[in-house]
């Protein structure tokens, strides 16, 4: 497992009118494709409530910096980001910060 540890999170935050969730993966399985087929199918899943129960809330995913290199940076993940599948932020677990907020 690459000496991280798993992080499966569901956080809700406001401010003003804005609103969002955000679904935080890890991507420590043997493999980041399955991680990122498990994360897309949740993220729907989730996306799906949300739309029903909160419309106005948006969705995001969010992955480490190492993940977001590693697969969203590749043409795979490029396809998804650009065929508007999914939200996401990317931050450095260390440093604790957002790197990346792609809507």
């Amino acid at each position: 497992m690459n000496g991280e540890q798993k992080i499966y999170l569901l956080v809700a935050a406001e401010k003003e009118e804005i609103k969002i969730a955000v679904e935080v993966k890890s991507f420590v399985g043997k493999s980041d494709m399955n991680d990122l087929e498990k994360a897309l199918g949740q993220y729907i899943l989730y996306h799906d409530i949300l739309a029903e129960r909160e419309p106005k809330r948006t969705l995001y995913l969010a992955v480490t910096k190492r993940v977001f290199n590693d697969i969203f940076e590749e043409p795979i993940g490029k396809l998804l980001l650009k065929n508007n599948r999914l939200n996401l932020i990317a931050f450095d677990p260390i440093k604790e910060v957002i790197v990346k907020w792609i809507p």
